[in-house]
């Protein structure tokens, strides 16, 4: 379907038709066109006594109908706004009977104008239209709309940057819980895995300088000699290997630890 298929013209349409003065009235109060004649014999005239009581309508429901006629038939009497007869042509300053007013909707429209943005008839006034204060031209109201617009459009891009920051700042704290994870399975495998090198070197140093100290060796002074004490064992160690790796005092006596409580487990 083409674009010029869709357009009612609506807008040309409401400013260029012709209303009857109460027509236009239940229209100005939001009862919908298929509806007017409907609510229009719900209406009754306010008197009989003269031509503007019986063509000015009160309904029982539309609160605001009597009110707007009245303000039509009071625009027209006062030259405010342009009035014609059933057939649209213009009466040139001719009186119209109340009854036969009619009125072009562009020239309600222009009239409406000059009263307030709430009294612009939506079947005249487009949202736009319906929105611009009387301080404010439309030219201003569309810049201060796209200027909004612009903003919503920047708001929505920060909202989208924040979700994917929270998905990325999600994803790696899930990769380093898994890296977390990773090391302490790794320390747990060192601690259960058998002594390193270097640990293994202070061990064998260990070893060898107790089997020198119990055999004859190089270490003439100290070799076969008897310890009263674990402490006498480890003194002689470091005399004889003050700067061999692994034999220092701390060592020493958590390695002589550990062999008491290993062998006495045993």
């Amino acid at each position: 379907m083409k674009a010029w298929e869709n357009d009612s013209c609506a807008t040309v349409q409401a400013c260029f038709s012709v209303y009857p003065v109460a027509v236009a009235a239940a229209l100005w109060c939001g009862v919908s066109p298929d509806e007017v004649d409907e609510e229009l014999r719900r209406a009754i005239p306010v008197g009989q006594g003269n031509a503007l009581a019986r063509a000015t309508l009160r309904h029982p429901y539309l609160k605001c109908l009597e009110p707007r006629i009245r303000a039509i038939h009071a625009a027209i009497d006062g030259g405010e706004l342009l009035s014609c007869r059933e057939d649209g042509r213009p009466v040139n300053g001719e009186h119209v009977a109340y009854e036969r007013r009619h009125v072009y909707g562009q020239h309600l429209k222009e009239w409406a104008k000059s009263i307030a943005p709430s009294e612009r008839p939506a079947f005249l006034f487009d949202d736009v239209e319906r929105g611009i204060h009387s301080a404010i031209t439309q030219e201003a109201y569309q810049a201060l709309k796209a200027a909004h617009d612009g903003k919503e459009q920047k708001l929505i891009r920060a909202n989208e940057r924040i979700r994917e920051l929270g998905e990325e700042k999600a994803r790696i704290e899930a990769e380093c819980n898994s890296l977390k994870g990773m090391v302490d399975r790794m320390s747990a495998q060192l601690k259960s895995a058998p002594p390193g090198e270097r640990s293994e070197t202070t061990y064998l140093n260990i070893i060898a300088g107790l089997v020198r100290l119990l055999t004859p060796s190089h270490v003439q002074d100290l070799a076969g000699a008897r310890y009263e004490s674990q402490a006498a064992v480890i003194q002689a160690l470091l005399s004889a290997f003050p700067s061999t790796p692994g034999i220092s005092q701390r060592t020493l006596e958590e390695r002589f630890a550990a062999a008491n409580r290993s062998i006495d487990a045993s």
